[in-house]
């Protein structure tokens, strides 16, 4: 951690402690009137707002979006088996003058009744564990950097009060753009960004596997 300033600028307090190192350990330094957050740098003319805020999975959504799928799947499912029935029953009625075909016809009717229902089962698994996901992801008190364009970067801790501290940081630099200093933060890895709420009006883009840097 360093703090440096060219002689006669305005005082800025040392940068608050670092917390425990971690592998998902980044830096976030103002420096040369850059701020960096790991690799991605900012000039900090281009900075519109810094703020801090909790970032919470949309568990709600997530369960009104499976009970949705739910009843699609569960009205599809029970269409089609209707409708294969019904060609079963048609089939078993022209073919009634031979039993190997009738046996045929109705056997060909349930393979697929079963099979209907099989992918159903398959997707509401597959959408329950996509709902679960989101219903048990952790929240994450978060400090955000807005620019003036659509580029947000964010970044967290273990320890809110040390992002709370930043702001004031970076803030200070914004108005003191020769000041430098350098903290230790962590990434914020975030698999789906459509799951999250991002504060007042934060975007994040990149598909997935995100490390908590938007552009």
């Amino acid at each position: 951690m360093e703090t440096g300033q060219p002689p006669g600028q305005w005082d800025v307090p040392p940068p608050p402690a670092t917390p425990p190192r971690a592998m998902t350990d980044i830096e976030l330094r103002v420096s040369k009137r850059l701020l960096w957050v790991g690799t991605a740098a900012y000039p900090l003319r281009n900075i519109a707002r810094v703020y801090t805020f909790t970032l919470r999975p949309k568990r709600k959504e997530a369960v009104f979006r499976f009970l949705a799928r739910t009843g699609i799947i569960l009205a599809v499912a029970i269409g089609l088996s209707v409708i294969a029935g019904l060609i079963s029953l048609a089939n078993e009625a022209s073919d009634s003058g031979s039993p190997y075909e009738s046996s045929q016809s109705s056997g060909g009717g349930g393979g697929l009744i079963i099979f209907v229902w099989i992918c159903s089962g398959a997707a509401l698994i597959y959408f329950f564990v996509e709902m679960l996901s989101v219903v048990t992801a952790q929240s994450h008190y978060v400090l955000a950097v807005e620019t003036a364009g659509p580029s947000t970067a964010m970044v967290t801790s273990r320890t809110p009060q040390h992002l709370d501290q930043l702001v004031s940081y970076v803030a200070g630099a914004l108005e003191n753009p020769d000041t430098e200093f350098q903290v230790t933060v962590e990434q914020l890895t975030i698999n789906s960004p459509t799951n999250y709420h991002f504060g007042d009006n934060v975007n994040m883009y990149g598909g997935s596997g995100n490390v908590g840097i938007a552009a």
